[in-house]
């Protein structure tokens, strides 16, 4: 992953399979229903809220992407193939935010216009996930433990919008509702010494073109040609930046010509014929400077306003300046809810559905005091009242940038497959500070430094008290 691209989830991940595109301009004069200037300026704030989280998702898949072979260790790489993470994250490597320790990632980018892929899941019985998104960030399907099971080998056939055709026998099909899908992949590692189990569930999961399913000898395809390299793909900006230095022209225009291959959502009607108002019409490219000058100014001004707006929701979804642990709940699947969508793209794209995964954020204490490593805390959990999940769970640190923090254990995180020492009431401390608690207490450290510091709680496959709200992480306690 990169640092540019990074979910509070984990997703925080990476790769560029989407090949550069040519986005043709329209030639014909904008034709504009009858509207007020300020009509179409609300029009043009709420088309950029709309339309972010697949600007956002394009510029990233195409820069994850645009390799021309994989490279053996890394997440990201060409199109149409699995690109495996083999280890966790060097701590000394400061280039991702917010990595973990729990899961190695096995993440693709597919571009199914010319045809669907075959995703064969393995058998296994430890826990892993295959969250595919939508170029929306809708979480279309989940293959994986809690989903499609443990033990159970399955092969899906992914296909495009408007793809139409047989499906073969054995495989069970999936439409995505756009043309790129992005997969982000996890399989649960417990420690390093846990890698060589992990490398073989990643090698059996595999992704074959349908012209190539069943030749080669079985159900994959030894070898893929090479992707050709884009030179005109910025690899070095930030996707957030590219998007945000767009001018109101090249955001609609390029929006425009993505919703051709990559419809928009059932129940965004209403949406879509606002925009019809001002000449801008699904399945069409469009050329702002085309439009009336009255209506381009104000279309301008509401595109500036709907940046504004996408950005103030993102801080504020991402708990910045805010208190106790925060999360959210109401991630994967959002609807007609635009700005929230858009929101957690700002802040964290590629969230997970929630009955997969949540990460609660902390930085301050139950004072309301930022975490300092100067001082030493306690998490205390009462007696049956450790993290409600199906799977696992864990606490992770970091400073105050987002890295891993260097420490003689060469501990970065916490959790539930440590050998945690209880209370003799049943209840658990986790000990939060650069010093040991003392040779007794060191299996429930978590080290820091002695400098700011933030806390990530993961929570994979969180049962219903949490996604109720019947159970909440409870606050870090300054001793």
């Amino acid at each position: 992953m990169r640092r540019w691209f990074v979910s509070l989830t984990a997703a925080t991940f990476l790769a560029s399979a989407v090949p550069h595109a040519t986005f043709a301009q329209n030639t014909a004069p904008v034709q504009t229903l009858a509207i007020t200037e300020q009509e179409a300026q609300a029009i043009g704030r709420d088309a950029y809220v709309y339309a972010y989280p697949m600007m956002l998702t394009h510029a990233t898949l195409q820069k994850l992407s645009n390799f021309a072979e994989p490279k053996d260790g890394d997440a990201f790489g060409p199109p149409n193939r699995f690109n495996h993470a083999r280890a966790f994250p060097n701590p000394d490597d400061r280039i991702v935010i917010r990595e973990n320790v729990d899961t190695l990632y096995s993440a693709a980018t597919l571009d199914l216009k010319a045809e669907p892929m075959v995703l064969t899941v393995p058998s296994t019985d430890r826990y892993f996930m295959l969250p595919m998104l939508s170029l929306w960030t809708d979480v279309f399907a989940v293959p994986g433990t809690r989903t499609t099971g443990r033990n159970t080998a399955r092969d899906f056939l992914v296909v495009a919008p408007q793809w139409q055709g047989g499906v073969p026998a054995g495989l069970e099909l999936i439409r995505s509702p756009t043309r790129y899908v992005w997969i982000i992949g996890r399989t649960q590692t417990n420690g390093a010494a846990d890698y060589a189990n992990v490398h073989k569930v990643q090698d059996a999961m595999k992704l074959t073109p349908l012209s190539a399913w069943g030749k080669d000898g079985g159900k994959g395809v030894s070898t893929l040609p090479k992707h050709k390299v884009d030179p005109a793909i910025d690899m070095k900006t930030p996707p957030p930046v590219i998007v945000d230095r767009m001018d109101a022209a090249t955001y609609l225009g390029r929006f425009a010509d993505l919703l051709k291959d990559n419809p928009p959502n059932p129940v965004d009607y209403p949406t879509l014929h606002r925009l019809e108002r001002v000449g801008f019409k699904a399945g069409q490219s469009f050329d702002l400077a085309k439009a009336p000058a009255s209506i381009r100014l104000a279309l301008e001004r509401g595109y500036a306003e709907g940046k504004a707006l996408v950005h103030a929701a993102g801080k504020k979804e991402a708990g910045i300046g805010g208190k106790g642990w925060i999360y959210t709940t109401r991630s994967g699947a959002y609807g007609v809810d635009y700005l929230y969508r858009a929101a957690v793209a700002d802040f964290g794209l590629g969230m997970n559905l929630p009955q997969d995964a949540v990460y609660p954020s902390l930085s301050s204490d139950g004072e309301g005091r930022p975490l300092d490593g100067n001082n030493a805390y306690v998490l205390h959990f009462d007696k049956g009242k450790l993290p409600p999940v199906d799977a696992f769970w864990s606490v992770t640190a970091y400073d105050i940038e987002g890295y891993f923090i260097p420490n003689t254990l060469k501990r970065y995180a916490i959790g539930d497959r440590d050998r945690l020492v209880p209370n003799a009431d049943g209840s658990l401390d986790l000990y939060i500070q650069a010093d040991s608690p003392g040779k007794e207490k060191e299996a429930n450290w978590l080290p820091v430094g002695k400098a700011p510091f933030t806390l990530l709680m993961r929570l994979y496959s969180p049962r219903e008290e949490f996604l109720e709200g019947k159970w909440a992480p409870p606050p870090v306690v300054k001793k």
